[in-house]
């Protein structure tokens, strides 16, 4: 429900240019410190040292290695991602050639480790390396393996991914029974579009991105058999903003900013944030709180003020058993709070009424020892970096029981209606502070006056006003949920009764059950030139919520428009973002390819159907020309072969196939099939090594190059592919028109 520390981010932006993320602290440095005139950074802070050698987080006699540890680069580690079958395919690619090929490597006088799993995340799929990414980037021995992993973060294959971050995800201990969709939010407008680029690899009708404030997020509606009811998540991940003092491995400008008063600053924040997530969490349902801050003001004193004020309706939740291998320090029960100048206080009490806007009640333990008891604070996760060479990281899993005090205090109230209660209604995200919450702020915090189970009976005023067209999402139009950043374009359901349907239906021969009331479109005048496709519970979010949120983007891109499409029956071709949602609701126009065919299909442009196999030859001749489905079934039989299915968009021309594959989707399939990719041409040829690819550099006996030539620049005009993108290919990561 937030992100990390905007500080954070105004750190980043102060940085030289040229800088980056990780212990090199970017750019060129000589003895001298920064070229340029910058000095270097000194991995020091006395003040940081007095801190937490005071409130004894670290075990005793381990100090010397904690602060090494925080001195030392971070290892770079990646996440396998992707479809089950694809990731186990890069899984066996990984360790049985790219890490073989680091064993007994030296790279400027430094061993190179060959990467290990991290025992504590399952089935292999994360692995740490003491690469750092400035050895990678730089290194001619490591070039092979440093394209592999550009190439397959693009594709969505793995991630690379700080390891302490995979920790979280992991704890929401999501199941297949939940609702079904993510919806992924940021306060700040920037970072939602790199959410997106990032959720687009997924190639997901699941996923929405949102901008908003995630301390007053508001409280969405959805469509029960005809009854408004609220919208409870079960799961939620509160990654907060913070101090990242854990981070110092990497963002080492923390060493020399860092002090007590970022913290003390974010602890309302943090809190307000926390208390709306338990809010929206369903009754059984599961909320991790994380921040990269070692800081009890951020951790620890959060999840106590959260528990003590939810009287019982929250619960830490043990799950010590739940990560084996994984090692971590119990949550402190007793802590002190320090200014920026280095004064302590123990107690509220203790604190001068000069004091108290920076320091608040809520940053200290629970005086009562038996409710101090009860909270089972030791149930928190603090991870120290000198434990299994990681950064710095607190995570604490919280269970709903029931709902909140004031949830249920309010269901008392009569009289008015839920969407009047809805905006009227002061906050309680933070009550102990003790004045009113913001009236501008009321609006946009939308927090609910009713009980978790209660069902809305709405007006429909908000949600049917009469400028509304049916199926328009349409961007908030109101100041109160005015945020900086684009104008973003409404979100149109197409009717099920749009004339443009029924070509696409015949022409692909699409299921009876295709939910074609999940199509979209992100424009109300003109063309439709691309269709997209949602999730059918993401369409009812989507329908009842528009005034409230503000959607940054949701859905896939499923068709695109060719200009000339009409006169080959479809005026949408297939686009390979969604083809593996799209798939098994397609009926025709499915060409079974082999192995073979697939690794001709993806290194030659325009492969004439004499270059395929006679199976493939035979069922493409009587296709009329047009879009296609490749589909590529892995044969247990042969253990040799790729053993993952393989759907790729193509398109039938007069007398040749034509793949459209993003270029990091297509890097990835040929290496999956054992085919490394040397080199690639201005042209976007692929070079391989090993053996040669289909009938790959056979003479054209029959066909002159004119005709071919004059065949490919006929399916150029037909594709009617974005003339952005690269040649042969869909664009990738395209984004819908503005």
């Amino acid at each position: 429900m937030g992100r990390r520390s905007r500080g954070r981010r105004l750190q980043q932006q102060q940085r030289p240019e040229g800088a980056e993320d990780g212990a090199e602290g970017g750019g060129k440095r000589g003895e001298a410190g920064w070229e340029g005139g910058y000095p270097e950074i000194v991995k020091e802070n006395k003040l940081f040292e007095h801190y937490y050698q005071e409130l004894k987080i670290v075990p005793e006699g381990e100090w010397d290695q904690f602060m090494g540890a925080l001195r030392e680069p971070l290892p770079a580690t990646l996440r396998i991602t992707g479809y089950k079958s694809h990731a186990k395919e890069i899984l066996h690619c990984l360790k049985n050639k790219y890490f073989k090929e680091l064993e007994d490597l030296e790279v400027d006088g430094q061993k190179v480790d060959v990467p290990q799993p991290l025992s504590w995340y399952p089935e292999e799929l994360a692995w740490h390396t003491n690469l750092s990414r400035k050895i990678l980037r730089k290194s001619p021995q490591l070039e092979k393996f440093h394209q592999f992993l550009v190439s397959e973060t693009e594709s969505g294959n793995i991630s690379r991914q700080e390891a302490v971050s995979m920790i979280p995800p992991l704890l929401l201990n999501v199941q297949p029974h939940h609702k079904g969709f993510v919806i992924a939010n940021d306060v700040d407008n920037k970072r939602c579009y790199l959410l997106v680029h990032q959720a687009k690899r997924l190639s997901s009708p699941c996923i929405m991105v949102v901008n908003h404030d995630a301390s007053s997020i508001p409280r969405l509606l959805i469509d029960v058999d005809g009854r408004k009811e609220i919208l409870f998540y079960d799961r939620i991940l509160c990654d907060v903003p913070c101090s990242g003092d854990g981070t110092m491995r990497k963002n080492i400008d923390v060493w020399k900013k860092w002090t007590t008063l970022n913290s003390l600053q974010l602890h309302g924040l943090q809190l307000r944030i926390a208390t709306r997530g338990a809010e929206q969490l369903a009754e059984g349902g599961r909320m991790v709180y994380s921040t990269c801050s070692l800081n009890p003001i951020e951790d620890e004193a959060v999840i106590a003020s959260l528990l003590e004020k939810s009287e019982g309706a929250l619960e830490l939740a043990d799950v010590s058993s739940e990560l084996p291998g994984l090692k971590w320090m119990p949550g402190i029960m007793q802590w002190k709070v320090m200014t920026k100048d280095g004064q302590w206080f123990t107690d509220w009490d203790d604190v001068p009424h000069s004091r108290h806007t920076q320091i608040r009640p809520t940053m200290f333990p629970p005086k009562d020892p038996e409710k101090l008891q009860a909270m089972r604070l030791e149930r928190c996760l603090r991870i120290l970096p000198h434990h299994q060479n990681t950064g710095g990281f607190f995570v604490a899993v919280l269970v709903k029981k029931s709902s909140m005090p004031w949830n249920k205090r309010q269901q008392k109230l009569q009289g008015k209606s839920a969407e009047s209660r809805e905006t009227t209604q002061l906050s309680p995200a933070d009550p102990t502070e003790g004045k009113p919450a913001d009236p501008s702020k009321l609006e946009s915090q939308s927090v609910t006056g009713t009980g978790d189970t209660e069902i809305i009976q709405t007006t429909e005023n908000l949600e049917n006003n009469g400028n509304k067209k049916d199926g328009v999402c349409g961007p908030p139009p109101s100041k109160k949920m005015k945020l900086f950043g684009f104008k973003e374009d409404p979100f149109v359901f197409i009717p099920e009764d749009d004339p443009l349907l029924p070509p696409i239906e015949k022409f692909y021969a699409l299921d009876p059950s295709f939910p074609k009331m999940n199509l979209l479109t992100r424009t109300t005048e003109g063309k439709k030139r691309q269709l997209y496709m949602v999730s059918k519970e993401l369409r009812n979010v989507l329908l009842n919520n528009s005034e409230r949120m503000k959607v940054i983007n949701t859905g896939i891109k499923v068709w695109c428009r060719n200009n000339s499409g009409e006169e080959f029956d479809c005026a949408f071709r297939l686009a390979q973002e969604g083809i593996y949602t799209l798939y098994p609701f397609i009926n025709s126009r499915i060409i079974t390819v082999s192995m073979e065919d697939v690794k001709t299909l993806l290194t030659q442009e325009n492969p004439f159907f004499r270059k395929l196999s006679s199976e493939t030859y035979s069922q493409a001749k009587d296709l009329a020309k047009g879009s296609i489905v490749l589909k590529y079934e892995p044969d247990s039989a042969n253990p040799d072969a790729l053993q993952c299915p393989i759907v790729m968009c193509g398109w039938r021309g007069k007398a040749s196939i034509r793949t459209f594959v993003p270029k990091n989707e297509r890097l990835h399939y040929l290496r999956m099939m054992g085919l490394e990719v040397l080199a690639e041409k201005k042209k976007e040829e692929v070079v391989l090594a090993g053996e040669s690819a289909g009938s790959a550099g056979q003479p054209e006996d029959e066909v002159s190059e004119e005709q071919r030539a004059g065949e490919a620049g006929s399916l150029d005009a037909e594709a009617d592919c974005d003339p952005d993108a690269e040649a042969g290919c869909d664009p990738a990561g395209a984004e819908p028109p503005r």
